[in-house]
């Protein structure tokens, strides 16, 4: 059997973490198919089938699990050998992978644009996921989430913007229903409710004199997206429990009006991330750096 290369060793990473070959193909950017061939000329090759393929799904087999354990690892080292002959350039360059909620993305967008800018060499895969991953074991070199989902095993730094939830309804809703004064008259009101990447129904918190409240106000509408419970919202169909800058201009222009504030306080909000036992490469010290000063205008 000839050897491998590497770019089909990181062929087989990329589809392991993502689980799926279209979002294997967009992170190294070559087209599906010509992903699909490529690991099945490696599994012919080889022998053996490295993955289960359905038309909804693709999973490790069981020598796929033992062969990406052995071949991870020298993928790291040969990453990492790659990055001590880049700490010699003048400049860092090569592919900056973070994962993101989709409003961490959202926040972080300028800065990265700003970086990009900053550092013609350097790519960045800014990579939304509802779900919270181990990015480590995804292959990201950072994450960015709110600061109470950051693993405690990870260097943190926060992006120093609060963020902080809303209860909002449109104007005329108010007038027909009333506007409620604390959580427990919720129960009394049409709540437009989400349901998170994990399938669970999203609760909504409130806290307000040391005190917090998680409750799941009553709705008939059950809802795919936070951004789907905001269109609902200011279509009339009831209220929604929204991030407040999602609902800024809503409430700026008068559509949406917002309830309960003195119970939805700001809270700290979207943090960078990464492992605090690896070596930060030379481009995410540099998106580090450039990240602190940003925080800082």
């Amino acid at each position: 059997m000839a050897g491998l290369a590497l770019h089909e060793l990181n062929a087989l990473v990329a589809v392991a973490a993502n689980r799926n070959f279209r979002a294997a193909a967009v992170e190294l950017g070559v087209s599906p198919s010509s992903l699909s061939h490529a690991i099945a000329a490696m599994e012919r090759r080889l022998g053996v089938r490295l993955f289960n393929r359905t038309t909804r799904s693709v999973s490790l087999t069981e020598a796929g699990e033992h062969f990406l354990a052995r071949v991870q690892p020298a993928l790291r080292e040969i990453a990492d050998a790659v990055e001590t002959v880049n700490r010699f350039r003048d400049t860092p360059a090569g592919l900056l992978r973070i994962n993101a909620s989709e409003g961490a993305a959202k926040r972080v967008l300028p800065t990265v644009m700003e970086f990009m800018a900053a550092y013609p060499d350097m790519r960045v895969d800014l990579v939304t996921d509802g779900r919270m991953i181990d990015i480590v074991a995804a292959g990201f070199d950072a994450g960015l989430r709110l600061a109470e989902a950051v693993p405690q095993d990870m260097v943190s730094l926060p992006m120093g913007i609060d963020e902080a939830f809303a209860v909002v309804a449109t104007p005329g809703y108010w007038e027909r229903h009333g506007v409620p004064h604390a959580p427990a008259d919720l129960f009394g009101h049409e709540c437009i409710r989400v349901r998170l990447p994990s399938g669970v129904i999203a609760r909504w918190e409130f806290e307000a004199q040391g005190e917090d409240i998680w409750i799941e106000p009553p709705g008939r509408m059950i809802l795919g997206s936070p951004d789907l419970g905001l269109l609902a919202a200011r279509a009339g169909a009831g209220i929604a429990y929204v991030n407040l800058n999602a609902a800024s201009e809503d409430l700026a222009a008068g559509r949406l009006a917002r309830v309960l504030i003195d119970w939805t306080p700001p809270f700290p909000g979207v943090c960078l991330y990464y492992p605090r036992q690896r070596l930060p490469s030379a481009g995410l010290r540099a998106f580090i750096g450039h990240f602190k000063s940003a925080r800082r205008r």
